[in-house]
C-alpha cells in the first residue's frame, strides 16, 4: 500500500482505538453519564458539573396497616475537571509514513501512558472506600485469599451481577500460580499459558500496573472517640448528610501533636460499632469501618476527623449497630502507621463513574479532529513550526471520576507491608 500524509483525523481516530484497548478501569465502572451532559456543538470546557442522584431506602412495613415513608433521595456532583494529554512531534518525512508504522513507532507508547493516567484516577478514588478486607502475609496467592473480598461484598448485600476486580502484578501472579495446580484442564491451561484469570466466583478479575499504594498516617496512641464536644452525634439523620461527601468527629488520645497524623485513605474502625446488614439493618458480625476523607493535622493530642460513612443508628438509611452512648469508645486504625499498602479492589460497576466528554474545538485552530466512540473521545490539533520543518501534534482527552456509592466496593490488603 502506497503512503500517504497522515492527517490529524487519522491520528485522532488511531489514537483513540489504542486508548480504548490499553484502559483496564473504564469499561468496568458506570459510564452512563456522558449523555447527562447533554450534546454540545464545539464540545467542552474545564469545570462542568452535573449532579448525580444517592438512592433511596426504606424499612418494610409489618402487617397491613398503611405507613408512609418519605423519599429521601440525596445527591453527589460528577466534575469533568480533569485535562490530560500527550504531545507528538513529527517531521514532515513521518507524515508520509503509514499510519502502522506510525501509531507503532509513536502513538501507542504515548497513548498507553495515557490509558495508565485514566487507570490511576479511577484507582485512586479507593480513599473513598471504608470498606477493607486484610490478605494473609503472602499476598491474594490462593482461592481462600481472593474470596475474602466477594464474601464481605455478600455480607453486604453488594448485587452479585456486574462485580469486578484489578489486582497489583504481585497479587495477580501469585493467585495465577495457585490456578495452574487446579483439577480444571482450561483454568489452568489459561493461568500457565496465557496469564489470564478471567472470571472467579462471580469476579470479573483483571490486572493492572496502575493499582495504587496506599501510606498509612504516624498515628500512634490509643485514640478515642470524644462526642461531648461537638454536635456531631448518634442522632444523626439521612437527611442531614444525605447531600455530604463526609461527616465529622472528634478524636481523643493521640499521643503525638503532628501534620499527617491521618491522611486521606486510613481506614478505621470504632470498639462495639457493627456494620449493618443494608436490608435487614440487622447487625453483622464485623465492625463498622470508616474511611478518612481528608488528611489531620493533631493539636494538643486531639483533632476533628471528617470520616464517610456518617453513623446513623435508626431509620431506613440505619448504617451501624451501636450503644447508645459513643464517647470515649476505643479508635483501631487498619495497618502499621507510615506504611504502604497495595490498594486491590474489588467492586460493582455502580461504585464508581468515569465520564469522559468530547472538548471544545478552540477559536483560531486551523486544523483539529474529534473522535468519539464508546464513551471515550480524543481531540487532536496540529500546529506548524515552518523554521524547523516540524509538525507539533497536541492530543487531549477532558473527563471527570467519582465514587457514586463506596458501599458497593471492598479494598484488599496485606497485614503487612511485605
Amino acid at each position: 500500500m502506497s503512503n500517504t500524509t497522515l492527517t490529524a483525523d487519522i491520528i485522532a481516530a488511531e489514537a483513540l482505538d489504542i486508548l480504548e484497548g490499553a484502559l483496564v478501569m473504564a469499561p468496568l465502572v458506570h459510564r452512563a453519564h456522558e449523555s447527562e451532559f447533554g450534546k454540545k456543538v464545539n464540545g467542552y470546557t474545564v469545570g462542568e458539573t452535573i449532579s448525580i442522584r444517592r438512592p433511596d431506602d426504606a424499612t418494610v412495613r409489618d402487617g397491613a396497616v398503611f405507613v408512609a415513608q418519605d423519599v429521601v433521595e440525596g445527591k453527589t456532583t460528577l466534575t469533568i475537571d480533569k485535562q490530560k494529554g500527550v504531545d507528538f512531534k513529527f517531521t514532515s518525512a513521518d507524515l508520509t509514513l503509514q499510519i502502522d508504522d506510525l501509531s507503532e513507532r509513536v502513538i501507542k507508547p504515548r497513548m498507553i501512558q495515557l490509558a495508565n493516567q485514566v487507570d490511576l484516577d479511577l484507582m485512586a478514588l479507593y480513599k473513598k472506600v471504608p470498606n477493607h478486607v486484610t490478605i494473609p502475609s503472602g499476598g491474594i496467592d490462593s482461592f481462600a485469599d481472593f474470596a475474602l473480598a466477594p464474601t464481605r461484598m455478600d455480607t453486604c448485600a453488594i448485587p452479585q451481577e456486574g462485580r469486578s476486580a484489578v489486582l497489583s502484578p504481585a497479587d495477580h501472579w501469585a493467585l495465577l500460580g495457585s490456578q495452574t495446580g487446579l483439577y480444571m484442564q482450561d483454568v489452568a491451561k489459561g493461568a500457565y499459558r496465557n496469564a489470564r484469570l478471567g472470571m472467579i466466583g462471580g469476579v470479573d478479575t483483571y490486572m493492572s500496573q496502575s493499582v495504587p499504594v496506599h501510606t498509612t498516617g504516624s498515628r500512634t496512641g490509643t485514640d478515642v472517640t470524644d462526642t461531648t464536644s461537638e454536635s456531631y452525634n448518634a442522632g444523626h439523620l439521612w437527611a442531614d448528610v444525605k447531600d455530604s461527601t463526609s461527616v465529622t468527629i472528634h478524636i481523643d488520645g493521640m499521643a503525638a501533636d503532628a501534620a499527617g497524623y491521618l491522611v486521606a485513605g486510613d481506614t478505621f474502625t470504632i470498639a462495639t460499632v457493627y456494620d449493618v446488614h443494608p436490608v435487614t439493618k440487622a447487625a453483622l458480625p464485623h465492625l463498622k469501618m470508616f474511611t478518612v476523607m481528608a488528611s489531620v493535622t493533631s493539636a494538643s493530642n486531639e483533632a476533628d476527623v471528617t470520616i464517610w460513612p456518617p453513623l446513623i443508628t435508626s431509620g431506613a438509611q440505619k448504617t451501624v449497630s451501636a450503644p447508645a452512648l459513643l464517647d470515649g469508645l476505643t479508635v483501631t486504625y487498619q495497618g502499621v502507621a507510615s506504611t504502604g499498602y497495595t490498594q486491590n479492589l474489588f467492586f460493582h460497576k455502580n461504585a464508581f463513574a468515569l465520564c469522559m466528554v468530547p472538548m471544545e474545538k478552540p477559536p483560531g485552530a486551523v486544523e483539529v479532529s474529534r473522535k468519539t466512540m464508546n464513551g471515550l473521545s480524543v481531540r487532536v490539533i496540529p500546529f506548524y513550526d515552518g523554521v524547523n520543518d516540524v509538525s507539533n501534534w497536541r492530543l487531549d482527552i477532558l473527563y471527570g471520576v467519582q465514587c457514586i456509592d463506596p458501599r458497593l466496593a471492598v479494598r484488599a490488603s496485606l497485614a503487612a507491608n511485605i
